[in-house]
């Protein structure tokens, strides 16, 4: 009953609904999976070697629940990202596992095994996890701040060296997502991507949660954690314009150490242009839409439907477009069993 409403639903909607209206869930892609976050639970549903959807749930509670500094208007945003990090690694780490049963163990992992007391997935995960630090830093921010230094010879402004790093930075960025897209395994994870941003999409338009309606969602959404990016190497930009020291050791330790507050003004910029359809917040999204072309992907069926696992583990969408656009999905459903009798 509900697919055969889809339609009637999706005209009246564009008269009578607000777009796009803020459900307050969010994700991310994880290997072969999506991730979902409500509140103090985020569900991972992940499509197994063997076929099927592993969904496992989770209460999570921040070490800042709580805390007067979540009301605070630039400083929140810090400790939201610290906890999406915190759930983002949790959540891959858990879909890892299921990749890991498809790959027979090497005599590397067998020596590591036996010399860590068969801690040789913790040792690759810190490994792992130390090199991309070490790699971001030295991609992200020393390669252009040398660039750029190297530059100022010809600029002569301090100013426009910090735009000049900015930019390189950027295009940095760009380079590497445009490459690694490439990767098989990496466009599979762009293509849940696009699943984790359609099935929101689809609820927060008011459509039943329904594979044939994800299908005809938007991939692209102005909260996306590649909007975040985009939005700190912008403002990144500005805010190098303002400190300046001779010392290259210095410089690359302050934009190190300023990467809370990179973070946390970008947050409250993210954050408003989700909420907002003014003209301003439009112009300020449109960028992050069109990185996102390059970082979600359309998804095939078969991921749909591990979105929507994911989905409706920790998110009751019939009674939120009920209370949001006055659709009664419970109610149909019992008429139609009744018609089915």
């Amino acid at each position: 009953m509900i697919a055969s409403i889809s339609f009637f639903l999706g005209e009246v909607n564009m008269k009578k609904k607000k777009m796009g209206h803020y459900s307050g869930i969010g994700g991310q892609a994880v290997l072969e999976g999506v991730m979902m976050r409500n509140k103090d639970l985020f569900a991972v549903a992940v499509r197994t070697p063997q076929g099927r959807i592993q969904t496992e749930v989770e209460e999570y509670h921040s070490m800042f629940s709580g805390s007067k500094l979540l009301r605070i208007p630039f400083v929140r945003g810090i400790f939201v990202f610290i906890d999406s990090l915190i759930i983002g690694t949790k959540a891959l780490n858990y879909s890892a596992d299921f990749v890991d049963e498809k790959e027979d163990r090497t005599d590397v992992d067998k020596a590591v095994d036996s010399v860590t007391d068969g801690n040789s997935e913790k040792v690759f995960s810190f490994l792992t996890t130390l090199i991309s630090v070490l790699l971001a830093v030295g991609l992200f921010m020393v390669l252009p701040e040398r660039l750029a230094h190297w530059m100022n010879r010809y600029l002569q402004s301090h100013a426009l060296q910090a735009i000049a790093e900015g930019i390189i930075r950027i295009a940095i960025f760009l380079a590497y997502i445009i490459a690694i897209s490439n990767i098989p395994d990496i466009k599979r994870l762009f293509m849940y991507h696009g699943a984790e941003h359609k099935c929101i999409s689809c609820i927060e338009s008011g459509l039943p949660l329904t594979v044939s309606n994800v299908k005809k969602s938007t991939r692209f959404h102005k909260r996306c954690g590649t909007s975040f990016i985009l939005f700190v190497l912008i403002v990144s930009i500005v805010l190098f314009m303002f400190v300046h020291t001779d010392s290259f050791l210095i410089r690359i330790v302050y934009r190190i150490v300023l990467i809370p507050v990179v973070s946390g003004i970008s947050y409250e910029l993210i954050r408003a242009a989700g909420r907002n359809e003014s003209a301003v917040f439009r112009m300020l999204s449109l960028p992050g839409l069109w990185l996102q072309r390059l970082t979600t992907k359309e998804p095939d069926e078969s991921m749909i439907e591990v979105g929507i696992a994911s989905v409706e583990a920790i998110f009751d969408w019939k009674t939120y477009q009920k209370d949001i656009f006055g659709y009664d999905y419970m109610a149909l459903d019992s008429e139609d069993d009744v018609e089915a009798e």
